[in-house]
């Protein structure tokens, strides 16, 4: 997403990044990766549970999200929900599909 972060801008699209860690470490984060979009936190995991992206208490590491994306359009409904394996082709395919619905 970072890396696509002009088309996004192009298509009049906001892009927020959400994690279970502390504010001061999602600070640290974006500034470590020049991460151009906001990165708010969730530490309560109360975003996390409503759209259902905690990992099952028996995965190898249930403290930490699932990589999930949501394609939300302007009238605040969820178009299309992704796994994300693969961050570069999954920012291209959000374009593709963000384009499909304008």
């Amino acid at each position: 997403m970072r890396d696509q972060a002009q088309k996004y801008a192009e298509a009049n699209t906001t892009v927020i990044g959400i994690s279970f860690d502390q504010p001061e470490d999602n600070a640290a984060f974006r500034a470590k990766f020049d991460f151009p979009f906001a990165l708010l936190s969730d530490p309560d995991r109360v975003v996390g549970t409503a759209y259902e992206a905690l990992r099952p208490p028996d995965h190898k590491a249930p403290h930490l999200p699932q990589r999930v994306s949501y394609l939300i359009d302007p009238a605040g409904i969820v178009a299309k929900t992704y796994e994300v394996s693969d961050p570069a082709g999954h920012a291209v395919e959000v374009l593709n599909d963000l384009a499909e619905l304008q």
